[in-house]
């Protein structure tokens, strides 16, 4: 994690890529917002980048551009380069980069075997191959419906045909590509990254998995990488010195066998090279999206393409930019010790477009954290504009700055979870005078609780509170609020953020001593709270734990439970009922620590509503752990040591010392209720009002301290 007052000489200091130099090493990577209009990039995408770019990012790379627009690219909400009516909107946004300071890159692509709009148009997918059938798919089991018909609507009921590749097409597409380089330098662009990975045709025809030619493009890695050094020289002729040329390439390939290895791909880097490529843009591939898209093109470990960057380091001489999860402290390292050169952040700049200036003027603990939750890149499944859930303003660059109030108000905000921090932040740098009020003994809520099982969770928490403190909010714990005593202090508004109520289940043994709620689980392991209704020795192991300070610390509780849960008569078998986001987070905790977990669902899909691509990889991550997973199942009476439940009417039976009820999640703000009867003026955020987890609460947030 960062630290407060971290320092980051390397990452800040100018670098150069062939005929042009950054003002620092960090680079914004290609991200598709999708805010264009028939390849025509218009003032959302302008004001997008324009605000990364302004907050001091060194490089902006915009999202994929399609070299033959319309055929081989996936979205007509993508930027073309094939015709020159795209020009003028790649100038006005060279010129609101350049403004800044910043350089601008733009990304050319085909998209090959994923080009969508070939199939909607009836054309064929241009490929070196015809592909393989799509391997484990069982990550479409935790789909929803609406998900599933968003993405089958965007396909139109017609399905991909494909066309391997002629000596005629590669010439083809190898002058498209020049042609395109031809416009960005036409453009006033600053460089180009010509994209080789994430399936897309130069990444197919690099690939052993996907390419199965015989002929002078398939077989050897150099027969593999020929059309890609071949596209490289001709941008180069193009372009001559006016532009800097850089290669996305994928590191290592996952999920199938033959894929791209760390090896190939050094070796292929050293081919671009020596083609003419002045920088290699370091990435990976997941071969199937649906089983693997955590590990490639957006991993979920800090970090993760560090040593096949570095490999690819070795075999060049020239600059290697790393992406993947490249925190600040990540990339100020890496550069530090030669294994690169420039650092890629995109998440984490859809987060915080002004990173780069926070870092620069010390103030690192300002930064808003990306918590790797993948809401943004899930829009992209069915072509829409990402969003951020941390960040409301992605995608509409325009509700910022906020706007400063000019009656100064005294706001009180029930609930300090990342609903009421959120208000109480936005509401204090907007001018107001605010005041929290939370029944624990701690900042955070629900959000201290999940920072257990996600820690990127943790990230946030301290951003939010930093950001409180630092704004002058004032915070009463371990205070109940009941309408006369928020009365009592004046306010001209209140905002109630208490959370969602959790209810036990209304079957038989509901109320056993080991069966807990998401409340009583928390105030257990806090030491803080009600935890009267428990065993002697849970209750006993909770108040030690708060007495020796373990309860205080997320991760000395994540550290010391690895040692120490399995040794608890509690946690030798958990049955967690309900399969949702927060139950299929439990159950892999658990289950981590040793525990042998039941996880029981009454509908078919697990962790909803966690974005897809974050869900498929727990849902397989708990089933590696060993969670014995019941899905369409109902409880139907819960024992001493066992639960009983029926699934396509059979009655089965797990074994169970501690019971976790993740389910019977419900809003309700009765407090609020009461104010407004008192003709209080209340509004509500978070969980009390809609049941969305963070997401949810920090936009409501946003959106009511906005209105104040």
């Amino acid at each position: 994690m960062t630290t407060r007052h971290q320092t980051f000489p390397h990452l800040l200091a100018p670098g150069a890529i062939g005929p042009m130099t950054l003002s620092n090493r960090v680079v914004l990577p290609a991200m598709d917002m999708n805010l264009c209009e028939d390849g025509e990039i218009h003032q959302g995408d302008i004001d997008h980048f324009a605000a990364r770019a302004e907050g001091g990012t060194g490089m902006i790379i915009t999202g994929c551009c399609a070299v033959a627009y319309p055929a081989g690219c996936t979205s007509r909400k993508e930027p073309g380069l094939s015709e020159d009516r795209f020009i003028p909107g790649l100038k006005a946004l060279a010129d609101a980069v350049h403004e800044t300071g910043s350089k601008l890159c733009v990304q050319m692509t085909h998209h090959g075997k994923v080009a969508r709009i070939d199939t909607l148009d009836g054309r064929p997918q241009l490929v070196p191959s015809i592909p393989k059938p799509p391997g484990d798919m069982s990550a479409m089991a935790d789909c929803t419906p609406e998900e599933l018909g968003k993405m089958a609507a965007i396909q139109e009921g017609k399905k991909a045909t494909y066309r391997e590749a002629t000596k005629d097409d590669l010439e083809w597409l190898v002058r498209m590509f020049a042609e395109a380089a031809g416009r960005v330098k036409a453009a006033g662009g600053d460089a180009v990254e010509i994209h080789c990975a994430h399936n897309y045709v130069l990444g197919g025809f690099l690939s052993r998995y996907s390419n199965q030619r015989t002929d002078e493009y398939g077989g050897s890695l150099e027969n593999r990488a020929r059309l890609t050094c071949e596209v490289i020289r001709a941008v180069k002729n193009e372009a001559g010195d006016s532009l800097a040329v850089i290669v996305r390439l994928a590191g290592q390939e996952y999920g199938e066998s033959d894929g791209l290895t760390p090896e190939e791909a050094a070796g292929a880097a050293a081919m671009f090279e020596a083609a003419g490529a002045d920088a290699i843009h370091v990435t990976g591939t997941a071969l199937n999206a649906f089983a693997n898209f955590t590990d490639g093109p957006l991993p979920d470990k800090v970090g993760y393409y560090t040593d096949n960057a570095t490999a690819v380091k070795r075999a060049v001489s020239i600059p290697v930019i790393t992406v993947g999860r490249m925190l600040p402290e990540v990339g100020e390292k890496m550069i530090s010790e030669g294994r690169t050169d420039f650092v890629a952040m995109g998440r984490q700049l859809l987060a915080d477009p002004e990173l780069v200036n926070k870092l620069e003027t010390g103030r690192t603990a300002q930064v808003r954290p990306c918590i790797n939750c993948y809401v943004c890149v899930q829009e992209n499944f069915w072509d829409d504009t990402p969003l951020c859930a941390v960040n409301p303003a992605l995608g509409n660059e325009t509700l910022l700055p906020f706007p400063t109030t000019t009656a100064r108000k005294h706001i009180v905000v029930v609930g300090a979870g990342p609903g009421g921090l959120e208000t109480a932040r936005v509401a204090s740098e907007r001018g107001h005078r605010v005041t929290v009020l939370d029944k624990t003994d701690r900042l955070g809520g629900t959000l201290w609780f999940s920072t257990l099982t996600t820690p990127d969770n943790e990230r946030l928490l301290n951003w939010l509170t930093h950001e409180a403190t630092r704004l002058g909010v004032e915070f009463r714990l371990k205070t109940d609020a009941t309408a006369a005593t928020v009365k009592a202090l004046a306010p001209d508004v209140v905002v109630v953020a208490t959370g969602a109520v959790r209810a036990r289940p209304s079957v038989p043994g509901g109320n056993l001593p080991h069966v807990h709620t998401g409340d009583s689980l928390r105030a257990l392991m806090t030491g803080a709270g009600d935890v009267s209704d428990q065993s002697l020795f849970l209750r006993t192991m909770g108040k030690l734990g708060g007495l020796v300070g373990i309860t205080k610390s997320p991760e000395r509780i994540r550290v010391l439970s690895r040692k120490f849960l399995k040794f608890l008569p509690m946690s030798k078998n958990v049955v967690v009922i309900g399969g949702s986001l927060v139950g299929l987070e439990l159950a892999e905790f658990l289950a981590e620590r040793g525990s042998r977990v039941t996880l029981i669902e009454e509908g078919q899909q697990l962790g909803v509503p966690m974005a897809m691509p974050r869900r498929w990889t727990a849902v397989r991550h708990a089933g590696e752990l060993g969670v014995d997973i019941q899905r369409n199942a109902t409880v139907e009476r819960i024992n001493r040591k066992s639960v009983e439940f029926t699934v396509g009417g059979k009655t089965l039976s797990a074994p169970a010392n501690m019971v976790v009820v993740a389910s019977g999640v419900s809003a309700a703000a009765p407090l609020a209720d009461a104010l407004a009867r008192d003709g209080v003026d209340v509004r509500v955020v978070g969980d009390a009002g809609e049941v969305d987890y963070i997401e949810g609460a920090m936009h409501s947030a946003w959106r009511v301290a906005t209105e104040i």
